[in-house]
């Protein structure tokens, strides 16, 4: 058997994530494949708001919200900033902690998301940056995040589906 014909049979292009093609080796009819991947991709899906703060070791330092450099911030005042938002929310749960986080993401969010009260919107393995994903993936649904460093800055992660 050539090697195309056993791309074509053996392999077919599942998704388009992170500005990457995805190809899957798959097993049986294409039906039943994109439906094991999309049951897949359903439950491996989450939905997280943040509030991130830049830093001068942000990979661009500049914040979305005031366009503002930050070039000047030492790493330890984002993290002294987003320790007071974790005493703020701190005693609150359920939509309390759902709407102050994304009102204080509105209000200093760095990230352009700060437009949706740092909604991220749904997302799966493989779409953001190792750390904030290994967070994300590790809270359970209505669970805030401490200080998590990215190559973007130091967040905050709220999980909300």
């Amino acid at each position: 058997m050539d090697f195309r014909r056993l791309v074509a049979e053996r392999m077919i292009i599942m998704s388009f994530q992170a500005k990457q093609w995805t190809l899957c080796a798959c097993h049986g009819s294409s039906f039943e494949i994109l439906t094991r991947y999309t049951s897949q991709m359903m439950s491996g899906k989450i939905r997280c708001a943040h509030l991130l703060c830049k830093h001068a070791k942000s990979r661009n330092p500049e914040s979305r919200r005031t366009g503002e450099s930050t070039k000047e911030i030492p790493v330890e005042d984002a993290h002294k900033e987003l320790q007071k938002f974790i005493d703020e929310f701190k005693g609150l749960e359920g939509q309390k902690l759902v709407d102050a986080f994304c009102a204080a993401a509105q209000k200093r969010s760095d990230c352009g998301s700060y437009k949706s009260g740092g909604d991220l919107g749904n997302f799966t393995r493989g779409m953001m940056q190792k750390a904030f994903e290994d967070a994300a993936f590790a809270l359970e649904v209505g669970q805030m995040s401490g200080i998590v460093d990215s190559d973007s800055g130091s967040h905050l992660i709220l999980r909300i589906a």
